[in-house]
């Protein structure tokens, strides 16, 4: 559920105040539309909220840059990324569901209705407010991964392990996120790199020791990827590796990268306005989608460092509905 909430420009900020033109209330607003956020949608939908949903900048979130999906109930044939959000958007949208594309940029939670701007300027209020905005694979910023993304490269190794059963892969990182994916890899490659920056791993001591023990499992040392070779028509073929010490270039033959540097949660906007853990994702009052702040609900990868899978942001994104719903409905005794 990829949304990006870098904050623009001061000056292209809309700032919430009375001289603005009067917000369009509605009960239920949405931050984010990937399973998380549609499935929230869908549910509050069909409760007759009439929720507004906010895509944010990348509708759809990383299910838009897979390729294809064969872990999703339902689907026995698979069924390519962007379809299926299409479908949960149009499920939504049945039901009554509005859809925007715009994001949040400032928002006003202090006080209800919550109050919030979008990029696009306009203004919004809110009885209720679920936070979908997901989180993003951190990665190297290279042109041919992001042009291979999806074709061969993946930062999802439970997403797309499977496809890559008997190939030959790589791992980009040294910290507990990598030595959990090349582990993980290790049921269907026949050989997994993992190439790390440094001569030693950051990861913890007891997945270090679960991936140094495991035969199928090689080293690269004190090296970064430069450039991911292949095309989309072809996938990968390899990877040009810098050693770091000495400079020296080559290239490493491999059939799929899988960059395992962590993720970073999408909560840049709800600084000092929620609580978060040390790594910024949101922290709820569980076994509910509750937030710190009364009428705030979360669902999805924004509040689940865990499992990062589609399912189970479905899943996280019916309780926050179910939730918002029912709160909603206690005001009113």
């Amino acid at each position: 559920m990829l949304y990006c909430l870098a904050l623009p420009s001061d000056e292209e900020i809309p700032i919430l105040s009375s001289e603005n033109s009067a917000p369009t209330h509605h009960r239920v607003i949405i931050l984010g539309s990937g399973p998380a956020g549609l499935t929230a949608a869908l549910y509050a939908a069909r409760a007759e909220l009439s929720p507004l949903v906010l895509e944010g900048n990348q509708p759809g979130g990383q299910l838009t840059i897979t390729t294809e999906v064969e872990n999703y109930p339902g689907f026995p044939e698979g069924i390519l990324g962007p379809e299926l959000v299409d479908k949960m958007r149009e499920q939504a949208r049945r039901f009554g569901a509005q859809v925007r594309f715009e994001r949040a940029v400032e928002l006003d939670l202090a006080q209800r209705p919550f109050r919030l701007a979008t990029d696009d300027g306009n203004h919004f209020e809110a009885d209720a407010l679920i936070v979908a905005t997901g989180a993003s694979a951190k990665l190297l910023d290279l042109p041919s991964e992001t042009e291979l993304m999806g074709y061969g490269v993946s930062a999802c190794a439970t997403c797309d392990g499977f496809f890559f059963k008997g190939k030959e892969v790589v791992v980009v990182g040294g910290g507990d996120t990598a030595m959990e994916e090349a582990t993980y890899l290790t049921r269907f490659a026949t050989k997994v790199t993992v190439i790390h920056r440094r001569a030693e791993l950051r990861a913890s001591k007891i997945m270090q020791e679960r991936a140094t023990r495991n035969e199928k499992i090689a080293w690269l040392w004190n090296s970064v990827v430069t450039e991911v070779l292949g095309s989309r028509e072809g996938g990968v073929t390899g990877v040009r590796v810098k050693n770091v010490e000495t400079g020296a270039e080559s290239v490493y033959p491999t059939q799929g990268v899988f960059m395992a540097i962590g993720h970073k949660p999408n909560t840049e906007v709800f600084d000092g306005k929620l609580a978060m853990n040390e790594a910024g994702y949101l922290t709820v009052q569980e076994p509910t989608s509750r937030t710190s702040v009364e009428g705030v609900f979360a669902a999805g990868d924004v509040m689940d460092p865990s499992y990062r899978q589609a399912v189970t942001a479905a899943g996280t994104g019916c309780r926050a509905a179910i939730d918002a719903e029912r709160w909603l409905e206690s005001l009113h005794g």
